[in-house]
C-alpha cells in the first residue's frame, strides 16, 4: 500500500513538472537553426520564421506550474501577447491615463491663467495711486498707506511672476 503510495505521489509529481514544457515555441534563427524554448523569440524573429508557438490553453495551463520558475514570466508574457483582448483593455486603460493627464494640466493652466489676470489687475490698481482700503483681521477698515501698498505690490508681483508665462 505504501508502495503504491510512494510511486502515485511521485508520477503525480513528475507530470506536474512536465506541464511547462508543454508551452514551447519553436522559431527558425538567423542563422537557419531551429530554434526551441518555453520563452518567445526574440523580438528580431519575423512572424513567417516562427515553426509554432503555444496556444493559450496550454499556456494558462502551463502557468501555475511554472510559477516558481523564471520561465513562467515568459509564459505569462506570452500569455499577454497572444491575447488581444488583454492587449485592448491595456491600451484603453493607457489611453484613459494620458486623457486625464491632460485635463489635469489644462485645468492647472486655466488656474494658473486666472491667478497671473488678476495678480496683473491688483498691480494696475495699486500702481494707479488711487486710495485703497481693506478690511483687517478685527473687522475695521483701514487705508493704505505707502509701507502696506509696497507690501501689496511685492505680494502681486511674486504672484505675476510665479503664474505667469513669460
Amino acid at each position: 500500500m505504501r508502495l503504491r503510495l510512494a510511486l502515485l505521489s511521485i508520477a503525480l509529481a513528475g507530470a506536474t513538472l512536465a506541464l511547462p514544457a508543454a508551452a514551447q515555441w519553436k522559431w527558425r534563427g538567423a542563422n537557419g537553426q531551429i530554434q526551441y524554448s518555453d520563452l518567445p523569440p526574440p523580438p528580431g524573429v519575423s512572424e513567417k520564421d516562427i515553426l509554432s508557438r503555444p496556444t493559450a490553453a496550454t499556456l494558462r495551463a502551463a502557468a501555475p506550474a511554472a510559477a516558481a520558475s523564471p520561465a513562467a514570466s515568459g509564459a505569462a508574457q506570452a500569455a499577454k501577447a497572444v491575447d488581444p483582448e488583454l492587449e485592448a483593455k491595456r491600451k484603453k486603460a493607457e489611453q484613459e491615463d494620458a486623457a486625464k493627464a491632460k485635463a489635469d494640466e489644462q485645468r492647472v493652466a486655466a488656474a494658473k491663467a486666472e491667478n497671473c489676470k488678476r495678480a496683473r489687475e491688483q498691480i494696475r490698481t495699486l500702481e494707479s495711486g488711487m486710495r485703497m482700503a481693506r478690511v483687517n483681521e478685527k473687522g475695521e477698515r483701514e487705508v493704505l498707506d505707502d509701507k502696506m501698498r509696497a507690501e501689496e505690490m511685492k505680494r502681486a508681483r511674486d504672484l505675476a511672476n510665479a503664474d505667469c508665462a513669460k
